[in-house]
Order: C-alpha cells, then structure tokens, then sequence
C-alpha cells in the first residue's frame, strides 16, 4: 500500500455546500478538486436521499459554487466564474436538465445567494465602490471591464484590507434579482441591469459609510440585513456592534428593529416568513473570548429570546444555524469536546437544545429539509462527504464516498483520543497517530519522533478530522508520532474554559500543551529526545513562544503567526482581538504586550526555526514574522523565511495547490532533517528544491 504523501493534495476532492431540495429527494453539493498547480475545478453534483450514485450536474469552465433549489424545486440557482474570469456571476438551470442560463453581469461577484419564498426573485450581496453604483457597473458591466488598482493607494480607513484584498472604496451592498425579467433577454442585451434592483444605499445609518451584511428573506416582501451601528462621526470599523434592518421591497420601507455585536458575516441572519428573525450576538464586553448565542426577535411582539443560552457552546468560529422549513426550530452546530455536532432547539425557547448528531465528527456545514438533514462532515478515516440523517438524528446514512479510489491503497491510522490533566489539575483534549506500519506487538521497543500540532484562534479547537486529516496522515506515513490537543482558550469546553487565557496566550497555553508531551512521552513507541512542534496563525504564535520558553523541541515550523502584538494591532484585519483578549492597546500598556509577544523573547530560542508566511496575508501580516526571523538571524539560530506570493492567511486550507503541498513538503523536510530517526541533512545544508515535488525554490523571498 501507498502511504499518504503531501503531493496528493491533488488527488484529495473536497465536498461542500450541501443543499436538501424542497422534496427532501436530492441533495445538491459543491465537488471541488485541483485543477493544476495553481487553481481549482468546481462543478455542483446532486446525489439522490435514497441511495445511488452521486452525478455531475454542472459542467464548465470556471468554478461553481453556492447551489441554491428555487422553492417549488424546478431549477437551481447558482454563482459561477464560467466566462468571467474571477468575478462570479448568477446562473439557473433547470433541474429536470437543460442548459445553464447566466442572468447576471455585475462588477462586484456575488454572495449571500438566497430565493425569495415564492421563487420569483434572488436576493444576493457584492461589494462596489461609490463610482460602480454611479455608473451602474453593479447591476451591469462589460464582461472584459477590469477595475484598475488605485496609485497611488489612498487610505483613509481604519480596517482597509481583508482576506487577500484591499478594499479600494468597495463596500458591500445588497440587490434584489427578478427572476424572468433576466431570463427574459440575456446579460449583454440589459446594459441598464433592469431586472436588479439596489436595495441598499451608499450613505449608511447616522451617516456613515459602511457594510451591508448577511441579507435574507422573511416573507416575499421583506428583506432583512445588517450594518454597522456607529453614532453620528463614529468609525464604523472600529465598533462591533450592528443594528439589524428590515427592507419592505414593495414599499421600500427600511427600519432598523434591533441591536448585536460580533463579527456578523455571510450566514448570520435568518428569517421565517412569519417575521421571527434569527441572528448571531456575541456580548460586548470581551467579545473575541465570548461564546456567540443565536437569538431570536419576534417582529410581531417585538420579544427576543436566546434559544442557545442552556448550551454553553458557541455557535462561531466556522459554525452556523438554520431555520427548517416549518419556521419552528433552529438547527446550529458548536464544537463539542473535539466534535463539531448539530442540535436543534425550538425557536421560542421552550425547551433546551436537543443533540441531533457528531460525536467524533467535524461537520462542515448543513442543510435543513422538512424530514431530512444533509451533512458534510469529515471523520478520522475520510477528509468529507455528503451524509443524511432525520431530523431527529436517529438514523443517517452516508451518501457520497468521493474519495474513496484515492483511499483504496492508503492505511489510514485511528487516533487514539488522550485525556490528561495540566498543572492545576484541568483535563484536556487531546489525539494521538501513530504511523501506519506502527505495530507495538510486533516491533517491540521501536521508538518513532514526535510532531505536536497546535491549532489556531486562539479561540478554536481541532478535532480527529477537518481540514487538518492530509497534513496529520502526512507527517504520520512520514514516520512521525503526531500529538494534538485542545489546551484552555479552545472552544468546545464551555465559557469558562475558553476565557482561561484572557491577558496571558502564551504561558497558559503552553503548560496544557507540555503537559500533553509529558503524557505522550511516556509512551515507549514515542522517542521523547526526537520531539518537534509547529501550528498556525495563534499556532504559529505558540511555536515561536515554545520555542522561545521552553527547550523541550528540537525544532520547530512556525506559520503565518504572530510575533508581535503592538505590530499585529497595528496590520491586522483582526486588531480587537488585542483589545479584548488583552484588555489593552498599544499606547496604554506597550511594555506589557511587548513582553507577551514571542519577539520579545527571540534572545532565548535553541531550536531551529523555520518560517512560513504568505505574501497577502492580512489577518496576520508579514511584518511581524519578518520581526520575528531578524530576531532568530541576529541571535544565530537555524532560520529561514518562506513567503508565498498570492496567498493569504488561508493558505492551508484553500491555497494554490502546488503551494499547500510545498508548505507540507517544508514542514516534513525540516523536521527530518533535525531527526537523528530520518537520514535527511538540515535543509539549510541541502539543494533549494531537494525533496520537494512541486515549484522552484528559485522564486523563494530568501538570501
């Protein structure tokens, strides 16, 4: 059998979006899968509830994405980059077969994909800049029109990039689509876009300029949405509190109705037809370490309810909820003690929430039927599928098996689930893997090298599975032990637990992580000489502070971390997580942060220390790594910085294809060759491009 190597990322197909159709008899998802080294295919397929064999039901240049049942199920709505570079568009084809239709031509993409309950308009979301609305480019544009890059660039707000963009005067708004006034004629022969319709202004509430977030429909004429709420010459970038909007399209009556704070996006709204609007809130005070409810406002009585208040779990950090179709109960997802798991609850509060299903699962995303719920979730022995279960849970059935020819000559190892107590007598979470040929019966007194993982957020949590099952079955067919676990600040433990590192990331942190070596340690397959560690984002931030505390790791990766708190702040996409988990800023207490920044103590890390960053990444900038790598060089330890053009702070999950397998190709190469286990020199003494499949090392930003 074949072991799991990194350059099979390109084999490795992803499934995502699961959408029900009205009659709970098909579910269609997103397949996605490399297309070459540097972009992805897309198509939607549907797969029947029954049983049968999942089939393509798009076919085309470009990527599909967001599949959306029109209400009475005869056609499927979706957005496509087909024929339009990288700027999506909305399509419709008739689920019965035929040919897609495009019925748009917008210069901003399109997001939030929604029909309206009586299938005769889609609402959807772009972001334009004030010149596109004047010029009519959001309902209509030329399909070869390229916006120019500002330059120079003039910034004037204060959160002025994401992702991997600058924002460049876009803002997001939201339209409304009629459905056969587009159908009527096509794109090109609509030059006014007359069949959208703005729903939304470019002076915003008290004046201000902002964001248009998370539209969905209530009844046929109702439109609710989302915005900053800054007072009169307030920055709506610097506030995380939003006022909620309900939009009469037929009158096009607008009141703001109710008040939350968070980070609302994509998914944070839905409504009932009977005017019961749902939407996330996460309180205030502290919000990036408060767990995020869902509640509920009643339009009708103007009452608002917390469904989710008995969980102790957070619906955030890549969750999310849904209404079923009988506008009775809310179905959301949490992390669970290293699941991610789906319950149900009425809306009105009356009883607690029920568990539906996902003991030992990741689930990825989820849609509600009127007898059905279809899942994408991932399991240790799998990296996804579409999967079904009743709307009670009690029985489920696994639809799709996608990559089942890829796993067919692959060992695939079980974790082994590890519980253990830090110094002040808290259990943690934690996994072990062993390597496929570990056979303890059979090659007694065989000892394997030691990879500990540390997850990002700070306030997230891993599972067995997710979006980390290649890189963990990677370092494992390598001949690595791989350790991870949930320290205090994870999510899925209750409030308590995810708050224990307010003010304090590193120390608190890294006594549960060495307490979980310790414990591994003691195995006698784990060589405890022959330990390594890497992780990142908030990972990558605690493999330099472990590094730099602790002489436990005999190298180290860390990636797009952060290494300087005061100069994150002052970057950073993210900057309130500062604020609120440190209850500070940098001209209030610079000598604090400093000395919680893994830079400030550069002076005492050993090990060797590899780098990796990406070019475009906006959530944790450059410069703090480059900080960080200065540090290493001038104090003469083994160091190298490995930038990634085009990538962003997504580069593990969703970046260039040849880019995910050479960042997993490092990490291995690195660790192997401080392994007194593998015959590898350090990779500072080998050839730029020895032992790496994918790219050149010529483009690296090294000297």
């Amino acid at each position: 059998m074949n072991g799991i190597e990194a350059v099979d990322y390109h084999e490795i197909a992803q499934v995502e979006e699961p959408r029900l159709s009205p009659d709970d008899e098909r579910v269609a998802f997103v397949r996605r899968t490399p297309a070459d080294d540097e972009s992805y295919a897309a198509s939607i397929y549907t797969v029947p509830v029954g049983g049968d064999e999942a089939a393509q039901f798009t076919a085309g240049d470009g990527v599909d994405s967001q599949p959306r049942w029109s209400p009475d199920g005869d056609r499927l709505a979706f957005a496509s980059t087909r024929g339009e570079g990288d700027r999506e568009q909305v399509w419709l084809v008739p689920t019965d077969g035929g040919e897609a239709r495009r019925l748009t031509s917008v210069v901003g993409g399109i997001d939030d994909l929604e029909w309206s309950p009586d299938g005769s308009r889609l609402c959807f979301s772009q972001r334009v800049t004030p010149e596109d609305r004047e010029a009519d480019r959001d309902r209509a544009v030329d399909s070869d029109y390229e916006r120019e890059a500002p330059d120079p660039r003039v910034i004037d707000r204060t959160i002025y990039r994401a992702g991997t963009e600058y924002f460049d005067g876009r803002r997001r708004h939201v339209y409304v689509l009629a459905v056969e006034a587009a159908l009527s004629r096509a794109p090109e022969d609509d030059p006014d876009g007359t069949a959208i319709t703005r729903l939304t202004d470019d002076d915003g509430p008290a004046d201000a300029v902002v964001d248009y977030v998370s539209p969905t429909w209530g009844d046929d004429e109702t439109v609710y949405y989302a915005a900053k709420a800054a007072a009169a010459g307030e920055d709506p970038d610097d506030t995380l509190t939003y006022d909620l909007y309900e939009h009469r399209t037929d009158s096009g009556e607008v009141e703001a109705f109710a008040q939350t704070s968070g980070w609302l996006e994509s998914g944070s709204i839905d409504a009932t037809a009977d005017g019961r609007v749902a939407f996330e809130f996460t309180p205030e005070d502290r919000t990036s370490m408060r767990q995020t409810e869902i509640r509920v406002h009643d339009r009708g009585t103007g009452e608002e309810r917390t469904p989710t208040e008995p969980l102790d779990r957070t619906v955030g950090h890549r969750c999310g909820f849904e209404w079923a179709p009988d506008g009775e109960t809310l179905y959301v997802t949490t992390p669970d003690e290293g699941s991610r798991v789906c319950w149900s609850v009425p809306g009105d509060a009356s009883e607690e929430p029920a568990r539906v299903y996902g003991d030992g699962v990741a689930i990825a995303d989820f849609s509600v039927g009127e007898n059905a719920v279809a899942y994408v979730y991932s399991e240790w022995d799998h990296p996804g599928d579409v999967f079904v279960t009743t709307r009670g849970g009690n029985e489920a059935h696994r639809l799709t098996r996608v990559n089942d020819g890829y796993l067919a000559d692959r060992p695939v190892r079980r974790p082994e689930e590890v519980w253990f107590e830090n110094d002040d007598g808290t259990e943690i979470q934690g996994w072990l893997l062993t390597p496929p040929e570990f056979d303890a019966d059979a090659s007694p007194g065989e000892r394997y090298p030691l990879v500990v993982e540390i997850h990002g957020g700070p306030h997230a949590h891993w599972t067995t599975a997710g979006t980390m099952w290649h890189e963990f079955q990677t370092l494992a067919a390598r001949g690595y032990v791989v350790f991870w676990c949930n320290p205090r600040g994870s999510t899925g433990y209750g409030e308590d637990r995810a708050t224990a590192i307010e003010g304090d990331w590193g120390e608190v942190t890294l006594a549960d992580v060495l307490a979980g070596v310790e414990t591994v340690c003691e195995r006698e397959f784990v060589d405890d000489d022959e330990v390594f560690v890497t992780g990142g984002s908030f990972g990558g931030f605690m493999t330099a502070w472990a590094v730099a505390r602790s002489d436990r790791f005999e190298a180290a990766v860390s990636q797009r971390g952060v290494y300087d708190l005061a100069g994150f702040y002052g970057s950073s996409d993210a900057f309130k997580l500062v604020e609120d988990d440190f209850g500070t800023t940098p001209w209030d207490d610079p000598d604090f942060l400093w000395n919680q920044s893994p830079a400030a103590h550069v002076a005492d890390v050993d090990a060797p220390t590899l780098v990796l960053h990406a070019d475009r990444d906006y959530r944790t900038p450059a410069n703090t790594a480059e900080l960080f790598v200065r540090g290493l060089q001038k104090h003469g330890v083994d160091t190298r910085l490995v930038r990634y053009p085009r990538e962003g702070h997504e580069l593990s999950r969703s970046g260039e294809p040849a880019h995910v397998v050479d960042r997993l190709e490092r990490i291995a190469r690195w660790f192997d060759g401080y392994s007194a286990s593998h015959e590898s020199p350090p990779a500072l003494e080998r050839e730029r491009d020895a032992g790496l499949s994918s790219g050149s090392e010529d483009d690296e930003n090294e000297e």
